[in-house]
């Protein structure tokens, strides 16, 4: 029997997610040997993200990801309140009675969701992937007690969760899912596929702190950075906020191989409250994510396009 199992790439909520159904699949539904494929997933802003060719499986999942109507998808779990981006999405899960799909946008993680959801309806125990689920609960719910945290990066889950973000290679990240719900964070961390990777990655964190110091400006409670001159492609996104505490809200332009990203996030320790629900902003440019936070891809066709997007957004959180 063959899973396929759609998820949100580059994404620590997102592999977990990935290796916790497969986990799943493995131990309660396959019979007999299981193969499993995974395929990472971005928000590009497609109409209709999943194609058809993608659910190829004898079973087909999507986790972390947006919902679609295909018949062949089998199992969904989101918590985006980005999640129905076609219209008669919403209604089509609400009719759904196969007790196979589950949404929540009010959950911190997908994982920790997915998790709890499969161990109620199906009596999964998922006792032992305790510390896995808390961390995934910090580092997609933002729930760090201090941008500091964030940003210096000394928990082992901390440094998966930037190699993750920075890793380009499918083999390797196939392994970090299955290993994420099979070995301590730890163990993985100091393993020499992370660890020989992380090493430049952590270099380049600091560069990338020094060029959001020179970078950002922070106007009306929005921190903006247009980091495209400089080739950022990945970024923390809290470097804004410990660099600009102050900011209630951060618009950051970043250049990737193929697509020009705008990262819009609100401050997770705010001096005053947000106001503005960023994925349903970003989701008028075709981008989606949470309330606190999300990204809107576009291709690199149009630079000026992009920065008049930033702007437009910036312009718009500044409002209040």
């Amino acid at each position: 029997m063959r899973l396929r199992v759609l998820y949100h790439g580059n994404c620590f909520d997102g592999s977990a997610s990935a290796g916790l159904f497969a986990c799943f699949f493995r131990e309660r539904l396959a019979q007999g040997p299981a193969e499993v494929a995974y395929t990472a997933m971005q928000h590009k802003g497609e109409a209709q993200p999943i194609a058809g060719d993608l659910l190829d499986g004898d079973v087909n999942a999507c986790v972390d990801f947006r919902y679609s109507q295909d018949p062949r998808l089998h199992w969904w779990c989101d918590h985006h309140v980005s999640a129905f981006q076609v219209p008669g999405d919403e209604a089509h899960f609400r009719a759904d009675t196969s007790g196979r799909k589950f949404y929540d946008p009010r959950a911190k993680s997908c994982a920790k969701f997915l998790a709890n959801s499969l161990a109620e309806r199906f009596g999964w125990d998922i006792a032992r992937f305790a510390d896995l689920l808390q961390w995934a609960e910090i580092v997609d719910g933002a729930l760090f007690p201090s941008a500091a945290m964030a940003v210096e990066l000394r928990e082992p889950a901390l440094q998966l969760m930037t190699w993750v973000e920075n890793n380009r290679d499918r083999a390797l990240a196939e392994r970090f899912i299955e290993d994420l719900v099979a070995r301590p964070l730890g163990d993985i961390a100091a393993d020499a596929y992370v660890a020989n990777a992380l090493a430049p990655l952590l270099e380049r964190h600091g560069k990338n702190i020094e060029s959001m110091r020179r970078l950002s400006r922070l106007e009306n409670g929005v921190a903006f950075a247009n980091l495209i001159p400089e080739g950022v492609a990945t970024l923390n996104k809290f470097i804004v906020y410990y660099l600009h505490p102050e900011a209630r809200y951060s618009v950051t332009l970043l250049e990737h191989k193929e697509r020009y990203k705008i990262s819009v996030g609100s401050n997770p320790w705010p001096k005053t409250p947000r106001t503005h629900d960023i994925a349903k902003l970003c989701e008028r440019y075709g981008g989606g994510g949470h309330p606190a936070v999300g990204a809107i891809s576009l291709p690199k066709t149009d630079r000026a396009a992009v920065e008049r997007v930033a702007g437009e957004i910036v312009a718009y959180l500044q409002k209040g």
